[in-house]
C-alpha cells in the first residue's frame, strides 16, 4: 500500500507492529483497522485524510489513545495516528508552550516544569494532550486556571478537505469556539498552543483517606468545605478499595475507603492553612498531603489505571452534593466488588465557572461537581457484566441531581448523551460548525456532532 505524499509508516495487518499499534488504553477495545498511518508531520496527516476519503474509508484519529470509548481505532478503516508527533517548545518569557498532537501530559508537564510553568492538564500522565484539550480538559489546576481548552491560545488544524487552518481568537474564531470542547468533530489538530502559568516545581498536594463507613460525614464535610474553598484549591474525592501500592500500609490494602485528594495551586504555606480543616476532620486512616514535585502529583494515579485493563465508564455533572446524592454514592460505593472499580467526584467551580457559558463548546460551567464512575476489571476476569451493571446502577441513582455531562467521560452512549454534553442551544451552534467544516461527517469516530444534512 502506498499513500501519495505520505512519508510516515503505514502499518497494515501483515506488519509485525500491527498488534501493538492497534492497542489503546482501554483493553476492552479490540478493533482491526485496514491501515494505521503513523504520521510524522502535518503533510502526512493531510495525505492520509485525502487517501481515506478517495477510498471511502472510515477515519479514526489517534493522539494518546486514552479515550474510554476507543474512538482512536476502527474496524476496516484508516487510523490517522499522530502518536509519534512529539515536538514541544516552551517560551518561558511569553509563558507559552506549543506541542504536537502526540504529546502526553507527562511529557508536556516535564517540559513546562523545567521553567516552573504549567497549565491545566490531565490527572494521569499517559493521557494525550489532544483528546483532553479538544473535549475541554479538567484536572488539578482547573479551579485556579480554568480548563485546558480555556488555556488554548491557538491550534493548527487539517480539515476534512485537506485544508490547513489556524484557529485562534483572531483567526477562524468560530472554529476556535468549537475546538474548545467539541474539537474532534471538525478536523485533525496537529499542534496546540497553550497559555502557561507560574506553578511548581513543588506543590502541596495529596489525599486524606478515611474508612468508607465514614463516607456520609466526609462527603457532607466536602460539600460545605468546597463552597468556601479558594480558587487555588481543587479537590477530587474518590470511593473504592485501597490499592496495593507501596504508599498504602499493607494492613489497609483492599479496605473500602473514601478520600479527598487535593492540589493547592499557590504558595504551600497558604495551602497548609486552607487544608487544615480537611486534614483535621474525623478519623483519617491516612494523611498523604505533603509538598511534592508537581510532576509527581500528576503521576500519582498512574498505577491504578494502566494500559490494557478493561474499563467501563458512566459519568454526570451534578448540581451539588445533596443528602440524597451522597446516600446514593455511599450505597453504591459499599457495593463495589472489583478491587479496581471506583468513582471520582471532581470539585468544579472557581475560575472554570466564571468564564461565559457561550465562550467555548465546553459546557455546564455552573455544575458543582462531576461524578465519574469507573467499572474496572482485568482482561481474564469474567466479571464484565457485574461491573457494567454496578456502574449503570450507580449512574442511575444520581438521576435526580444530573446536570449535563463532560464529553471526555462519555463512552459509546449515542446522540442523546452527546446533546446532553452541550445542551440544545449550543448543540445547534455546533451542528452549524459541522455543516461548514465537515458536512460529510468524515470525522465521526468521536462523540459525534451529526451534520444537518
Amino acid at each position: 500500500m502506498d499513500i501519495p505524499g505520505f512519508d510516515g509508516l503505514l502499518v497494515t495487518p501483515e506488519h509485525p507492529e500491527y498488534e501493538a499499534s492497534r492497542a489503546v488504553w482501554n483493553g476492552v477495545i479490540d478493533r482491526r483497522p485496514a491501515v494505521i498511518a503513523r504520521c510524522t508531520n502535518t503533510s502526512d496527516v493531510a495525505a492520509a485524510i485525502r487517501f481515506a476519503r478517495q477510498r471511502d474509508l472510515i477515519i479514526s484519529v489517534r493522539g494518546g489513545g486514552h479515550g474510554v470509548s476507543g474512538a482512536a481505532m476502527n474496524n476496516g478503516g484508516l487510523v490517522v495516528d499522530c502518536s509519534g508527533m512529539k515536538a514541544i517548545t516552551v517560551d518561558p518569557q511569553m509563558r507559552v508552550a506549543r506541542a504536537e498532537a502526540g504529546v502526553l501530559w507527562g511529557e508536556f508537564d516535564a517540559a513546562t516544569q523545567a521553567y516552573g510553568l504549567a497549565t491545566t492538564g490531565g490527572i494521569v500522565t499517559h493521557t494525550g494532550i489532544a483528546g483532553l484539550t479538544l473535549g475541554g480538559g479538567i484536572g488539578w489546576l482547573m479551579r485556579k486556571f480554568a480548563t485546558t481548552a480555556d488555556n488554548l491560545i491557538g491550534a493548527d488544524v487539517v480539515t476534512a478537505g485537506g485544508e490547513r487552518l489556524r484557529a485562534s481568537e483572531d483567526e477562524n474564531e468560530d472554529l476556535f469556539f468549537g475546538l474548545r470542547g467539541a474539537g474532534a468533530n471538525f478536523g485533525v489538530v496537529t499542534s496546540f498552543e497553550y497559555r502557561l502559568h507560574e506553578l511548581g516545581p513543588t506543590v502541596l498536594a495529596g489525599p486524606v483517606v478515611w474508612a468508607l463507613e465514614d463516607a456520609p460525614e466526609v462527603l457532607r464535610f466536602l460539600r460545605d468545605f468546597a463552597i468556601e474553598a479558594p480558587d487555588e484549591l481543587t479537590t477530587i474525592a474518590k470511593v473504592g478499595k485501597l490499592p496495593p501500592l507501596p504508599i498504602i500500609p499493607e494492613e489497609l490494602r483492599g479496605r473500602p475507603f473514601v478520600q479527598i485528594g487535593s492540589c493547592w495551586a499557590g504558595r504551600p504555606d497558604d495551602g497548609e492553612i486552607a487544608l487544615k480543616p480537611l486534614r483535621a476532620f474525623g478519623r483519617p486512616l491516612l494523611d498523604l498531603v505533603a509538598e511534592k514535585p508537581y510532576v509527581a502529583n500528576q503521576a500519582a494515579n498512574d498505577p491504578t489505571v494502566p494500559h490494557g485493563w478493561h474499563y467501563y465508564w458512566k459519568s454526570t455533572d451534578i448540581t451539588g452534593l445533596e443528602d440524597g446524592a451522597i446516600d446514593g454514592i455511599v450505597e453504591h460505593a459499599t457495593a463495589i466488588e472489583s478491587p479496581r472499580s471506583y468513582a471520582l467526584i471532581f470539585q468544579l467551580g472557581g475560575a472554570l465557572a466564571r468564564i461565559d457559558e457561550d465562550a467555548t463548546a465546553y459546557s455546564h460551567r455552573s455544575a458543582a461537581f462531576n461524578v465519574n464512575i469507573n467499572g474496572v476489571w482485568l482482561p481474564d476476569e469474567p466479571i464484565a457484566e457485574q461491573e457494567i451493571a454496578w456502574t449503570r446502577g450507580f449512574f442511575d441513582a444520581l438521576e435526580p441531581w444530573q446536570a449535563g455531562v463532560y464529553v471526555n467521560f462519555l463512552g459509546e452512549e449515542g446522540e442523546a448523551r452527546v446533546r446532553t454534553a452541550y445542551g440544545e442551544a449550543k448543540y445547534g451552534r455546533l451542528v452549524a460548525l459541522k455543516d461548514r467544516f465537515d458536512p460529510d461527517n468524515v470525522f465521526r469516530m468521536n462523540q459525534n456532532i451529526t451534520p444537518s444534512h
